[in-house]
């Protein structure tokens, strides 16, 4: 998220957390001390340091009885009646409330509050408030608005979510938002953690070589905007104010961030950097791929908070573009919260892009005036004042930055508390619950790839020994992934069970990894892995990548398992006398054709990033004590795919004139190592349409004389229709397609099943997509036993099309629904009368 700069600042704020901390407790005689130098109520001086952050009253274990803004409490402690202040009186609303709050600040009061580290301001009673939380699969310590010590060490570590999102299940996916929710609430009320947590990442996987695919729901639009407003509803919502009539005014639980917006998904490749780079993007694909996560997660969501990315979008930086911020986001999606700058992301204006020679002063106003209304960072706090000073910006500008970024505040209790929360506490971390939750997720995730004479699984009863191989074999923080914890600071996860760990449980295991780390660039050792094969009835080898391949900041340059590790899988192959399974943990494909085609290697898992509890999921996977459901949410490209074209090249479509091959499911024809969607079972699944629907259904819509076509480029001309599309947002839209799927589990196992529809427009427009995923459904089925699953879908948003222009369209002519990989469709004939 950040530059190199970024980490000599986050050291320089923890260490002097540090300092402040020993401080507090040296006042306060030993008292167990708060986070960000907070100290005790019953401790502090009547005039507490405001420049700390909010003073927590009382604070236990369990969090009670701590104290918020508004808190008529506090009086004693800071000497200011607060319910004198109208931004305290809890009758008005919330913009009211923050419109007087800013009204009371000077200028220079005004700009402090704009950078994620917003100061202390006494004579108003507020205190120092960092605004940078991370969450993106649990809480982490990165970002200083969280704090781990002695008190809070530990939070529960979610599978990454490229693996969670494999698992297709929705309900899953907000309940991960809850139980990190419930933790991040936990420790604010200890004074560990803020209120504002900057997840999900909800960018499309584009090209297989970006470094971030672990932190992203995959490569299809409306999947990965349907796990973020899934899991930003887990994060925010508090049960029984979903509804609220007044949606700025709707309380929350903890404020979720939608980024990176937009077109962001080259970090570091050849020297191209995320700070520089300008995405020549279509507004085709804007609209079509590059910006629906986020308006999903914006209008089904209602994310509190969007981070706009470093890089610049068709010659514009995305955190000062008015279009993209002011227009689309604010206008159209209609926001109910604050946008907030990527980090340094307004000084990258100035020192990378070097967009127009701006000043500093200039980047500011013109990143105020498009609508950015935080600045990770202190571009705003240092030259805010002197730009408004010298006319780049007006203060009018600042204002409503301001009054977003406090009613957001006021929404999370911040100014009022919130009793819901008051008795989370130590003990709502780490919980059994939530433990048991990291593993199931990523028994959900967790993808099997082959499965030749159904090896798996294996029967303990057949087995005396197992050995264990590859450089993952004993993996423990390599399976969380980034966004956790950072090594240099304190926290850490509830636990890690290794996959040693895991698979010991069930078998006598042999251990050797063959190579010091995935690089593997040594072979000295894969003797000894060969040697652990020796008389094991069956081997496990697991292998992979890590952060070291595939990061922030890092993209690949190949789509092959690094150093020495093919041939480590292959000695340990030819030694093996019993079945082997290759276990792949990593985030982007991988070309594992040899692997895929080698008989000897019966089975295949994808295990994405597990997670704290990956091992014990992989090793119930592996025994049969759960059936694996997942399926892949990319496509697993051949490693000659990216010898085509540049990273940098944005176009999603197929660039005949370049030799360009299309990307992703949706435009790529050509073979794969396995595809988007692929995922078996131990079981057997049978589909069938109930009832079965006509070979062909129509859907006329009349057309009145103010409604006017459409024209569409076709590939043969005689098919052209008389009225080929119309605007859907001309349309009344009211059309349904409602059709139930049969799902019969004809095998001897209960499992579960992912039900993928999807929908291809008609055959004849030149430029669509092929096929796109419309809905989805994870059901649980026992052996022998059928489940009948109704879907409903809008016709407009589900058979939509997007022209070049960035229009979004209802073509006429054939339409197909297709269930899975084909095991049942039908056909929709669109008319205009």
């Amino acid at each position: 998220m950040t530059k190199t700069l970024d980490f000599l600042l986050s050291t320089y704020l923890f260490l002097s957390f540090l300092v402040l901390s020993s401080d507090a407790a040296a006042a306060a005689g030993g008292e167990q001390t708060m986070s960000h130098g907070q100290c005790m109520a019953q401790t502090c001086p009547a005039n507490a340091d405001l420049n700390q952050s909010l003073v927590i009253e009382n604070a236990t274990p369990t969090g009670s009885n701590f104290t918020f803004i508004c808190d008529p409490l506090r009086k004693a402690q800071i000497g200011i009646d607060m319910s004198t202040f109208a931004f305290c009186d809890k009758k008005l609303p919330y913009p009211a409330r923050a419109r007087d709050l800013v009204g009371r600040m000077t200028l220079s009061e005004k700009v402090t509050q704009l950078g994620n580290n917003a100061t202390a301001l006494p004579r108003l009673g507020l205190t120092r408030y960092d605004w940078w939380s991370e969450a993106l699969h649990g809480m982490s310590n990165v970002g200083p608005g969280t704090f781990f010590d002695n008190l809070v060490p530990i939070a529960t570590s979610f599978p990454t979510v490229i693996l969670t999102t494999a698992s297709f299940n929705e309900v899953l996916w907000k309940s991960i938002g809850e139980a990190v929710s419930t933790e991040a609430r936990a420790a604010y009320n200890l004074a560990r953690g803020g209120l504002t947590y900057w997840s999900p990442t909800i960018n499309v996987v584009r090209d297989p070589r970006w470094g971030r695919i672990t932190e992203t729901p995959g490569e299809d639009p409306l999947v990965v905007g349907t796990y973020a407003a899934n899991y930003v509803r887990g994060l925010q919502d508090i049960p029984g104010t979903e509804k609220t009539a007044d949606l700025n005014s709707r309380p929350l639980k903890v404020s979720a961030c939608c980024k990176h917006y937009t077109a962001y998904d080259v970090d570091n490749w050849q020297g191209v950097q995320r700070y520089s780079f300008d995405a020549k993007v279509t507004e085709q694909d804007m609209v079509e791929t590059f910006n629906r996560p986020f308006e999903m997660c914006v209008k089904d969501g209602d994310a509190s908070s969007l981070m706009c990315s470093y890089n610049r979008v068709n010659g514009i930086p995305t955190c000062a573009d008015p279009k993209l911020l002011n227009e689309t986001v604010r206008g159209e999606w209609n926001l109910h919260g604050y946008i907030v700058a990527d980090c340094d992301s307004v000084e990258v204006i100035v020192d990378a892009h070097k967009w127009m020679n701006v000043t500093n002063e200039e980047a500011v106003g013109l990143s105020l005036r498009a609508g950015l209304d935080l600045d990770c960072g202190v571009y705003y706090t240092k030259y805010g004042e002197n730009a408004t000073k010298i006319g780049k910006v007006e203060e009018a500008d600042i204002d409503k930055s301001l009054v977003n970024l406090y009613v957001v505040l006021m929404r999370l209790g911040y100014f009022d508390g919130n009793p819901t929360f008051n008795n989370l506490g130590k003990q709502d971390m780490c919980t059994a619950q939530h433990i048991e939750l990291a593993t199931e997720a990523a028994r959900q995730g967790i993808v099997l790839l082959k499965n030749d004479n159904d090896t798996l699984p294996l029967s303990t009863s057949n087995l005396r020994t197992l050995a264990v191989v590859g450089p993952h074999g004993n993996a423990s923080e390599a399976m969380i992934g980034n966004y956790a914890f950072d090594n240099w600071k304190p926290g850490r996860p509830c636990q890690y069970t290794t996959p040693l760990n895991g698979l010991s449980t069930y078998a006598k295991v042999n251990y050797a990894p063959g190579c010091v780390d995935v690089q593997c660039k040594d072979a000295n050792s894969i003797p000894q892995a060969v040697q652990a094969v020796n008389g094991a009835d069956a081997t496990i080898l697991i292998a992979g990548l890590d952060l070291s391949i595939e990061a922030e900041g890092l993209d690949r340059n190949d789509l092959l398992l690094p150093g020495n590790q093919v041939q480590l899988i292959n000695q340990v192959v030819d030694a093996s006398k019993g079945p082997v399974i290759l276990v792949m943990m990593c985030a982007g494909g991988v070309d594992i054709n040899f692997a895929k085609n080698n008989t000897k290697i019966k089975a295949i898992l994808w295990v994405g990033y597990p997670g704290e509890e990956g091992g014990r999921a992989i090793a119930d996977v592996v025994f049969g004590k759960y059936n694996p459901g997942g399926r892949l949410p990319i496509t697993w490209y051949q490693a000659d795919y990216i010898n085509n074209f540049p990273m940098t090249s944005m176009q999603l479509r197929p660039v005949d004139s370049q030799g360009y091959p299309g990307r992703t499911y949706r435009f790529f024809t050509g073979p794969t190592v396995f595809p988007f969607g692929h995922g078996l079972s131990y079981t057997k699944f049978a589909y069938q349409l109930t009832p079965p629907p006509p070979q062909k259904s129509a859907i006329t819509i009349k057309l009145n004389n103010q409604q006017h076509c459409r024209d569409l480029e076709y590939k043969n001309a005689t098919a052209k229709p008389q009225c080929a599309a119309m605007l859907i947002n001309e349309l009344q839209c009211k059309e349904q397609i409602q059709f139930d799927v049969e799902v019969q589990n004809v095998g001897s196992k209960d499992g579960d099943e992912v039900i993928l529809v999807y929908s291809s427009p008609p055959a004849d427009i030149a430029g669509t997509h092929i096929k796109q995923v419309i809905g989805f459904k994870r059901i649980s089925v026992p052996a022998g036993k059928s489940q009948k699953v109704p879907f409903s879908f809008n016709a407009c948003t589900s058979l939509m099309i997007v022209d070049v222009g960035g229009s979004r369209l209802l073509a006429s002519g054939v339409h197909t629904i297709t269930i899975g990989d084909g095991l049942a469709s039908f056909l929709i004939q669109v008319n205009y009368n």
